[in-house]
């Protein structure tokens, strides 16, 4: 089932059972329910197609708890009842497993380093091809057709923005963003040593904001999933940052062999702040651009 196929779901107006301070301390301990985790996993795989076998046993952990004190479940397999025979719940699951965390020029001396850095390497090639892996609401696609279009590269760039949650991606390709937040990403532009002002990026009214269609026109959004899908172009960037830090370490790997193939010689990967390609395969195949920023290129 696609996420779009679930119905939407608030997980604010599920029941807070504040009585579940027990189940913090003892719910993880010993094998069991290592293994109680491991088959809910598989089972939420077999029945909806979502792969989260290979994240990170601390993420799914916090996720799983997180559900289970907001709902007032107690019990895994009352979870696992509940994510197999709930429609509702099961996208409520999937929202909680998801990592939607993001923000616009999002560590803004990234992005201060991709300008001085990658887009003299950009301004090379007649046309340029931009992957964004696990793209979220959106937010740092956008970032980065703002970036594009003030050093006059956005015109012979094609975006692929891509997430396997369609409610994030239907959430990112509308472009509407809260204005409360709109401060924060400001001062984050500015940081990131933009070149105009960000409110010329949008319209906005009271509460919202709307991206510009100049800024949409060359985003493509699409579903893609890390964990089971294949290579679908051959890019002369990509990032994905803020990411991999949620997969456990064979299945870094496994998306770092996706990433090499689908970048050209001398194409760009851009990592989060704390990730890294060492204790992978492609360490000894990317130079380094930018260490600090996680920034790298293809040898050719």
């Amino acid at each position: 089932m696609d996420s779009s196929e679930f119905p939407t779901s608030d997980s604010n107006h599920i029941l807070v059972n504040n009585g579940s301070t027990k189940l913090r301390k003892t719910f993880f301990d010993g094998k069991n329910e290592i293994l109680e985790i491991h088959d809910l996993l598989e089972a939420f795989y077999h029945k909806y197609g979502y792969d989260f076998r290979q994240y990170s046993e601390a993420h799914i952990k916090r996720r799983i708890l997180n559900r289970m004190t907001l709902s007032g479940i107690e019990d895994i397999h009352e979870l696992k009842f509940k994510v197999l025979n709930e429609e509702l719940f099961a996208s409520a699951f999937l929202q909680d497993l998801s990592i939607t965390v993001t923000e616009m020029f999002r560590d803004p001396l990234f992005y201060k380093s991709l300008r001085e850095n990658v887009i003299p390497i950009l301004k090379t090639y007649p046309f340029i091809k931009i992957w964004h892996a696990g793209c979220s609401t959106g937010e740092e696609a956008y970032s980065m057709a703002i970036l594009l279009q003030e050093e006059g590269l956005y015109e012979r760039t094609t975006i692929y923005a891509t997430d396997f949650n369609q409610q994030v991606l239907n959430r990112a390709k509308e472009g509407i963003f809260s204005m409360k937040v709109m401060k924060e990403y400001a001062a984050n532009y500015i940081l990131s040593g933009g070149k105009e002002l960000l409110s010329n990026s949008y319209t906005s009214d009271v509460d919202n904001v709307i991206m510009n269609q100049s800024l949409k026109k060359r985003i493509v959004w699409a579903n893609h999933n890390l964990v089971t899908d294949s290579v679908f172009a051959e890019v002369n960037l990509i990032l994905c940052r803020n990411v991999l830090i949620y997969f456990d370490r064979k299945l870094q790997n496994d998306v770092q062999s996706l990433f090499h193939k689908s970048l050209i010689p001398g194409g760009v990967l851009c990592l989060g702040t704390k990730e890294s390609l060492r204790f992978t395969d492609y360490h000894e195949k990317y130079s380094v651009v930018d260490e600090k920023q996680r920034i790298f290129k293809k040898k050719y």
